[in-house]
């Protein structure tokens, strides 16, 4: 357990106020402020005694309360939320011959290109946040997408477009 730290203390009485607007232009109510400042003060106080600028003790606050923000939108943006059950049992559509072949080749990709093709094209996320996810750099995801969907174009050929009116 932490000792009582009175110039703690004294910030917290000092820059509460500041930080709970903060929190409240973060994430649009005043509940979620305050779960955010709780939160960001929590971790404000375990690293305390390692702190070198107390100065910019509130710097450390606005940019752990920001992060604690980013990562819970993300949790949450993933998720969809509805009041009203579904009145009808949902069964997946078994896949036609053409998904099933697309699908057999998606599974039979290398684990790391499959994970970057599942991150874009089926989170939706940017190069920089799937570099994030699977610990890589922007310029592998880059590559490991453009090997994965070369090896898709060879193992599922196309017909090409017709040609001349398209009317």
């Amino acid at each position: 357990m932490l000792e009582p730290d009175p110039h703690f203390a004294e910030f917290v009485a000092e820059r509460g106020d500041a930080l709970l607007r903060y929190g409240y232009v973060l994430a649009g109510n005043p509940h979620d402020a305050a779960d955010l400042v709780q939160e960001a003060l929590l971790k404000l106080r375990a690293a305390w005694p390692r702190l070198r600028r107390k100065e910019n003790a509130e710097s450390y606050a606005r940019t752990t309360m920001a992060r604690l923000h980013i990562a819970a939108w993300r949790l949450r943006r993933r998720e969809r939320l509805v009041w009203d059950l579904p009145e009808l049992e949902h069964h997946d559509q078994v896949p036609d011959g053409d998904e099933q072949r697309m699908w057999q080749a998606v599974a039979g990709l290398p684990r790391k290109q499959r994970a970057v093709l599942v991150l874009r094209y089926y989170e939706q996320l940017a190069d920089a946040e799937i570099a994030a996810v699977l610990g890589i750099s922007s310029g592998t995801v880059r590559s490991q997408a453009a090997r994965a969907l070369d090896k898709l174009r060879t193992a599922i050929p196309t017909e090409p477009m017709p040609r001349g009116n398209l009317r």
